[in-house]
């Protein structure tokens, strides 16, 4: 017997990938290298992701910032993200405006790992830095935490950690905000999909696997499976990434 979900669909096709990192992690078990995780996409389902070197947000922003532009340059497939280091924010505009002069769209917010609260004045600094710049924040942590700290400020923000059982608040919050968009990595609920299609919309959506650190195959799948339209699922697939761009 062969299974339907073992023969690759165009349905499963991303053209953006929000959430690729690569180099050393402390909760995974080995390093993985940018030529190991470019081979990953390359077998997966994935054309293109914003990714960045860790060290940025492990090391020092610094020459994670300058080792994700050197080392992506050579990737035609891969859009540089930026960082910054949420316990430095009095160096932070001169970092922020130097990703800006070197076209980076996109600043990814490691709050989890640098211990940064929403309420702190380094990230509230950090945050109307990148939006004055027009930057996209790519946000880590719960987004009932840092949902009402973005509000109200036009801020276009991808929340890289919505869980399911965090779905209804969410619902909630980007019902009042337009630019809050969330990834499908963590919506692993039955529905989940099809209710923020249903609620909000498909531009609400982004497709992020968190590649290199989980496997891309059951996120695809779940694309592939909810029940909506292909014009809806080609936007989270990466269309919503396309306007962002634009």
């Amino acid at each position: 017997m062969t299974y339907d979900w073992l023969t690759p669909s165009p349905a499963e096709r991303v053209r953006w990938d929000v959430d690729v990192l690569y180099g050393p992690w402390p909760r995974h078990h080995r390093d993985v290298g940018l030529a190991e995780v470019r081979e990953r996409l390359a077998r997966s389902p994935v054309e293109r992701a914003l990714a960045l070197s860790t060290r940025g947000a492990l090391f020092d922003a610094d020459s994670g910032n300058a080792a994700t532009l050197r080392e992506l340059a050579d990737c035609p497939e891969l859009l540089p993200v930026g960082t910054v280091d949420l316990r430095d924010a009095w160096g932070a505009e001169e970092r922020i405006e130097g990703l800006h002069a070197a076209g980076v769209r996109f600043l990814r917010l490691f709050t989890v790992e640098q211990g940064a609260e929403p309420g702190f004045p380094g990230y509230r600094h950090v945050v109307d830095l990148a939006l004055a710049r027009g930057m996209v924040l790519l946000q880590d942590g719960d987004p009932r935490r840092f949902g009402p700290a973005l509000a109200d400020r036009g801020a276009r923000v991808v929340f890289l950690d919505l869980h399911a059982y965090l779905l209804g608040d969410f619902l909630l919050l980007a019902r009042r905000e337009p630019g809050f968009m969330a990834t499908t990595r963590l919506l692993s609920a039955p529905d989940s999909v099809e209710r923020v299609v249903a609620a909000v919309g498909a531009g609400r959506l982004v497709f992020g696997s968190r590649t290199p650190f989980t496997d891309i195959s059951p996120q695809t799948l779940r694309l592939r499976y909810a029940r909506i339209g292909a014009a809806e699922r080609e936007a989270i697939a990466g269309g919503n990434v396309e306007e962002l761009l634009s």
